[in-house]
């Protein structure tokens, strides 16, 4: 799996001119799912987000979690973050799982996430056209791969 992390104070995403997730201070999390991801990639990327100390603590350090300040975190769906782009200008997205295999892990990981969080995880539409708005804050911009845990 792979995501894009980003801090945010505020994120919404919108569908058919319909707002379907909306929070304040917390993460929007873009996830990628490939053929070989396994349930541990989903547990170890879970407790990597849920614990990663990217917000200020009182002396303006990056020192609290998103648990930690009591954020929100929106989840959207992002089969683009396994764009190939080595041959050509038309990246290749053959690494991106398709719906049958993305959809039931993309629904672990969310379920999973809102179990380490104690609480409701909002999320965008697999598969959508989705407007997704955010205020990044900071900014503060995490890349995680589970294929290549630094």
């Amino acid at each position: 799996m792979k995501v894009v992390i980003q801090r945010v104070s505020s994120a919404s995403v919108t569908i058919d001119e319909k707002i379907v997730a909306d929070i304040q201070k917390g993460l929007l999390v873009l996830v990628g799912v490939e053929d070989a991801d396994v349930q541990g990639d989903i547990d170890w990327l879970v407790g990597k987000i849920a614990n990663l100390r990217i917000f200020d603590d009182e002396n303006e350090v990056m020192n609290l979690s998103v648990k930690d300040v009591n954020g929100d975190i929106i989840v959207v769906s992002q089969f683009t973050l396994h764009a190939s782009t080595k041959k050509g200008n038309r990246p290749s997205y053959i690494k991106a799982s398709k719906p049958e295999v993305a959809i039931p892990l993309y629904e672990n990981f969310v379920k999973r996430l809102e179990i380490e969080l104690g609480k409701k995880v909002q999320t965008g539409v697999f598969g959508a056209d989705m407007k997704v708005l955010l205020l990044n804050d900071g900014p503060v911009t995490i890349i995680i791969d589970t294929k290549n845990r630094e």
